[in-house]
């Protein structure tokens, strides 16, 4: 970064230059007290309350509730800049798998070996040289013409449904689609599916933890080995079958990525496969709890709900205002890579801020009456995929995805409606979805597959 954006984006945050930063003495606080633990059941079932009260007590909080120390962010404009400024790291897997005993910390060394490859932790040049060779698998080509592949996929799975009358959105429609999708392209067996699935969900369990135990850790660990040796397997049958060929038939993403470990551009072992991990592991659970989460929104907002059915045109907008009212992530992390001032604290090099997206999308002085559903909101753009060299690789597919799933919900089942009013929440503060949602449905007519 150019000295002048640096000054730039120091000043935008209440900071002074690193030099000023460091050398400054008054009015700066070095360690408030912490603010008091919030992750309970109240929290979990609805996180927006007190995501108000933090963002109106102050833009930065000290919390040792998260990783045994961090600073959270609450307001738009900081939780923005910090995820597009490389003064915060995205390696930051050290002190979240490694805390602990020297024992354990021995035990975790694959686990970290394999985690901390992942592209979502990596900074540049690493993160650069990867993302390059797995945006080939995302271009709009690529997503084009798998858009037929998962019209079918919606049907087959909408289909048999009209039958009961009644069912659960996220047992037939929403944790299935998700899996076959991102399985096609990586070019996967579908036979794998529910074993990687269930690797997934300790992978999960793991990231979504404040603090994680050592139980969860050690499930993370034995799922993500067992992932990678199930992906090895994959690799090697592949290399046999000739996907390093330039010209091989097949152009998913496990090709892409054989391709360029032939070429030296992914490294073998750990790093190749932390990549397929990766992307299994994201690229369904991030759509899953969209679809989840704005079915239930939308239902939840009979009026949000008829407008759409009365103005289709409205659902890529409507997606958007989805993403930013229930965010499916609610907060990412970063590592400070030098002494800053931000908001009169001292955070020193080392610490960990985190960006609580969810409160983010929330601010009052980015969006007006925030929390209120507004399908035809047009105030610019949330920040629920990330932001800067680190938005989400695969937000393209999200919204495809969501798009045609919503498309053939609304032309099917028109009358779709909630009922239970509770809604049954994963208990998961980074991955906020639902376990379950049951609906009612009145069938129009038989949606056919797309081949």
């Amino acid at each position: 970064m150019s000295a002048p954006a640096r000054v730039a984006t120091f000043a935008r945050l209440g900071m002074r230059s690193q030099t000023e930063a460091v050398a400054q003495t008054e009015a700066v606080i070095e360690k408030p007290a912490s603010c008091r633990p919030f992750v309970n059941a109240t929290f979990l079932r609805d996180p927006y309350p007190l995501y108000r009260e933090l963002r109106e007590a102050g833009p930065i909080h000290w919390s040792e509730e998260f990783f045994g120390g961090a600073w959270l962010l609450t307001r738009h404009e900081d939780v923005e800049a910090v995820l597009r400024d490389p003064l915060y790291s995205a390696r930051r897997t050290g002190g979240w798998v490694m805390r602990g005993s020297e024992e354990l910390r021995q035990a975790l060394c694959p686990f970290q070996r394999l985690f901390s490859r992942a592209m979502l932790f990596l900074d540049a040049p690493d993160h650069t040289r990867l993302r390059q060779v797995l945006n080939a698998g995302f271009r709009p080509s690529a997503l084009s013409a798998s858009a037929g592949a998962i019209e079918h996929m919606v049907a087959g799975l909408m289909n048999g449904i009209d039958e009961a009358g009644q069912f659960d959105f996220m047992e037939r429609i929403a944790r299935p689609l998700p899996a076959m999708v991102i399985a096609r392209l990586l070019g996967m067996d579908a036979a794998d599916q529910p074993e990687f699935l269930a690797w997934s969900e300790d992978l999960a369990a793991f990231i979504g933890a404040p603090d994680p135990d050592q139980g969860l850790k050690r499930r993370a660990q034995v799922s993500l080995l067992k992932m990678c040796a199930a992906f090895e397997a994959i690799l090697a049958q592949r290399r046999e079958q000739g996907a390093t060929v330039p010209d091989a038939a097949g152009d998913d993403l496990i090709g892409h990525l054989l391709r360029a470990e032939a070429s030296g551009e992914v490294e073998s072992g750990a790093e190749l496969l932390a990549q397929c991990a990766m992307l299994l592991f994201a690229g369904h659970e991030t759509t899953r709890n969209l679809l989840g989460n704005g079915l239930h929104a939308l239902l939840s907002h009979p009026d949000q709900w008829r407008r759409l059915q009365r103005a289709p045109e409205l659902l890529p907008n409507a997606l958007r205002e989805l993403l930013r009212y229930e965010s499916p992530v609610q907060y990412t992390g970063r590592r400070v890579t030098t002494d800053v001032v931000l908001h009169g604290r001292r955070l020193r090099r080392g610490e960990l801020v985190v960006p609580l997206i969810g409160a983010a999308n929330r601010d009052p002085a980015r969006y007006s009456n925030p929390d209120i559903l507004d399908i035809t909101r047009r105030e610019g753009s949330h920040l629920s995929f990330g932001h800067g060299p680190h938005f989400c690789i695969g937000a393209a597919l999200t919204l495809m995805e969501a798009e045609i799933a919503f498309r053939a919900l609304s032309a099917r089942w028109p009358g779709l409606e909630l009922l239970d009013a509770t809604p049954y929440w994963n208990g998961n503060p980074v991955y906020r979805g639902l376990t379950s949602l049951q609906v009612r449905c009145r069938p129009l007519m038989p949606t056919k597959g797309v081949s």
